[in-house]
């Protein structure tokens, strides 16, 4: 599709468009072909995506805005004043939008008798269940403050939901002239007192409750404590009581102090500690909340009509759908498609054995995750191998992989972490698996000053014959069991020397920082990345402008850097070809006469979150793929610490293009993307119906039975 017109901008404006991505999420929220308690978990995603945006993306436009900057040109020609006012407006519009899908799905709930009911709409048995459990399991967990008589407001913590309550005091009783006790009238004003309730963390936000017949009823957490005010309150005499949901978002940016006698695990720890009071950024209440109480709140916490103030419904802190409980309703989830093994590899012979035959591709959640964690079980144990080398970003809660490496140390290898302990929003608990590892005996690296290191990468250095031989992976994704079930990723296993020495090199770089090295085969950020993508897609200009086949294909998850869009656009001036299948922010408008006519841009969002990244360059008919922990974006190019990995294998280099067009066909769950940013789906009305992520599997599985006929 070739627009006619040349758009105002070059670009399409970062935040926008990763609003847009947002959006896309609701789509699926609101999509009927969606099973329905999936629906309430892509709900409860774009709610959490939208908190960590304000923590983020809008706190940062926010600060330039505060230190009177305009910021035009780090925003791309609009001030960062008429930028927050933008996202307000799309911001209070996505909202509503989303209250009123969760108003038609709560309806379909009760069609599959599932009721989400208040705290006016509970049954007598209901009632003694309700207050037992609060009495039980809610009650010792509440932090409750009242507030008019505090010199200092207490700090709301950013993550939590609060209950802004309101108390109306019964007036003083005198006798009157008969003996009787009368209210005293002579002050007409009633004295309020107003207290905030802290809901606890520890307690699922969903209470399911009994039910004699086939109905599930379920209440909020919120209303289990409204239905308790009395309980918590009794103390004061009140008249009347309410209590309205408020919550606060608040600025996320780690301010790190210089202070060089500090360790950086001390300063993050400390800078973890300072978000709690990080400016707010967001304040959300219940629209039906009295003007006084409102009032009240805003004028104590210091927030004014600068920061975002945005009129909610009765909930807020919807991403804890994301956690729903399933109440056995599997007929209401997507079909769980089980992981699969990956052709000709066991888990339960020697992995190392087969790597060192030939490479091979993990796709996951497509294939089983399990084959990282036996390869580290396995180089843990294996008598010749000496080191184990790994960089870790995000973990999982109780990591298999953390264990296996500690297993490691007990048997006397010597093994390397480099863990980053600015992983955002995972650095606590980064710091807590740091110490765990520190103590036994693990070599830990802290990254690199100045640079995140995001790269997804291992080596394992094993004695043969009197030589060094090494194993290794380099993955696009986090060494995270639990997010490995629902992001799609990329590992190459690989026994290439060269390779895993460009690896090794890398652990070389993060102990020592003044040497720069050269590498044969890796693209490294931030010293080597962007000028190989450059040189790459120089390439394909010279084929093109020569008559020969030129195309460009990159997956990833987010493109803004406006160099490296400006060079795709050069390409498509000169005739290049290029597909781009991108899930969250594009800030490259394709399909522009002139400027951008050969390129075509996608997004898919469904049950799995795209992740993985693969960049597949023409090459004349003997095409180049790699893959990558990189993004096209300014910070992974070149802020960064990034491995982008060629892929010499034949037949992984085929699987990687054949997964690549599966994704491309897709039209059930792609959207194209555009300058006006409307997320239009890519169905032409003749094609068959293609789910990419579903294909995807089918392709495997179906891998699979052609190497089990071949037996």
């Amino acid at each position: 599709m070739i627009h006619h017109h040349t758009p105002v901008n070059r670009y399409i404006d970062r935040e926008k468009s990763w609003l847009a991505f947002n959006a896309r999420v609701l789509q699926e929220a609101a999509d009927e072909k969606v099973p329905l308690l999936d629906r309430l978990r892509f709900l409860g995603i774009f709610s959490n995506n939208l908190d960590e945006f304000f923590r983020v993306r809008y706190a940062a436009v926010r600060r330039l805005s505060l230190a009177g900057q305009t910021g035009e040109k780090l925003l791309g020609g609009i001030s960062s004043q008429q930028l927050l006012k933008d996202i307000t407006e799309i911001v209070i519009e996505q909202q509503s939008e989303s209250l009123r899908i969760l108003s038609v799905i709560e309806q379909e709930l009760q069609q599959e008798n599932i009721y989400i009911i208040n705290e006016t709409e509970i049954s007598k048995e209901q009632e003694n269940f309700i207050k037992d459990f609060f009495i039980q399991k809610v009650s010792p967990e509440l932090v409750t403050i009242i507030l008019n008589d505090l010199d200092e407001f207490p700090l709301l913590k950013d993550a939590a939901g609060y209950l802004a309550v309101k108390l109306v005091i019964k007036p003083k009783q005198i006798k009157g002239p008969d003996g009787t006790l009368i209210d005293d009238d002579s002050n007409k004003k009633r004295e309020v007192r107003y207290a905030v309730v802290e809901m606890p963390k520890t307690v699922n936000r969903f209470v399911v409750l009994p039910s004699n017949n086939d109905k599930h009823y379920v209440i909020l957490l919120d209303d289990v404590i409204r239905y308790n005010l009395h309980n918590i309150f009794s103390i004061f005499n009140y008249e009347s009581v309410s209590a309205h949901m408020i919550k606060i978002t608040r600025d996320a940016q780690l301010e790190i102090d210089s202070d060089q006698s500090k360790s950086l695990m001390e300063k993050i720890s400390k800078g973890v500690k300072e978000r709690r009071i990080g400016e707010p950024v967001r304040f959300v209440y219940d629209q039906s909340i009295e003007k006084d109480t409102l009032n009240f709140f805003l004028t104590r916490m210091g927030i004014d009509a600068t920061d975002s103030i945005i009129p909610g419904g009765r909930y807020h802190n919807r991403r804890d759908y994301m956690s729903f409980p399933n109440l056995g309703r599997y007929d209401l989830l997507y079909k769980q498609n089980p992981p699969l093994p990956i052709p000709g590899l066991s888990l339960d012979g020697s992995i190392l054995n087969k790597i060192k035959e030939k490479d091979y591709l993990l796709n996951a959640p497509y294939q089983s995750f399990s084959y990282i964690i036996r390869f580290l079980r396995e180089a843990a144990l294996d008598p010749k191998v000496i080191s184990i080398k790994i960089t870790l970003y995000r973990l999982s809660k109780n990591s298999q992989i953390i264990s296996s490496l500690i297993n490691a140390a007990k048997n006397g290898k010597k093994v390397t972490v480099q863990i980053e302990l600015q992983a955002r929003f995972d650095e606590a608990s980064n710091i807590s698996y740091s110490e765990q590892m520190q103590r036994e005996g693990i070599n830990l690296i802290f990254g690199v000053k100045g640079l995140k290191v995001h790269s997804k990468i291992c080596v394992v250095e094993r004695v043969e014959k009197g030589k060094i031989k090494r194993y290794g992976f380099i993955s696009t994704g986090n060494f995270n069991e639990s997010t490995a079930k629902i992001y799609t990723d990329v590992t190459l296993f690989t026994y290439h020397q060269q390779i895993l020495k460009d690896v090794n090199k890398i652990f070389d770089f993060f102990d020592v920082n003044y040497r720069i090295h050269r590498y044969k085969h890796l693209f490294v950020s931030p010293h080597y990345t962007r000028s190989k993508f450059y040189k790459l897609i120089d390439r394909e200009i010279l084929n093109a402008i020569a008559g020969k086949e030129a195309y460009i294909k990159l997956k990833m998850n987010s493109l803004t850097d406006y160099k490296m869009i400006d060079k795709l656009y050069e390409a498509s001036r000169e005739g290049v070809k290029i597909q781009l299948v991108i899930r969250g922010i594009c800030c490259l408008i394709p399909g522009v006469e002139g400027m951008s006519e050969n390129i075509e841009a996608i997004s898919i969002v469904d049950n799995y979150l795209e992740h993985s990244r693969v960049y597949i360059f023409g090459n004349n008919g003997q095409p180049e793929v790699f893959i990558s922990s990189a993004d096209f974006m300014t910070r992974n190019l070149d802020e960064r610490v990034e491995v982008t990995c060629p892929v010499y294998d034949e037949d992984i280099k085929k699987e990687l293009i054949d997964t690549f067009e599966i994704g491309w066909k897709g039209n059930v769950k792609a959207r194209l993307h555009s300058e006006n940013l409307e997320n239009r789906y890519r169905k032409r009305p003749e094609e068959k119906v293609f789910r990419a992520q579903l294909e995807t599997y089918n392709y495997y599985r179906d891998k699979l039975e052609v190497v089990y006929d071949n037996f």
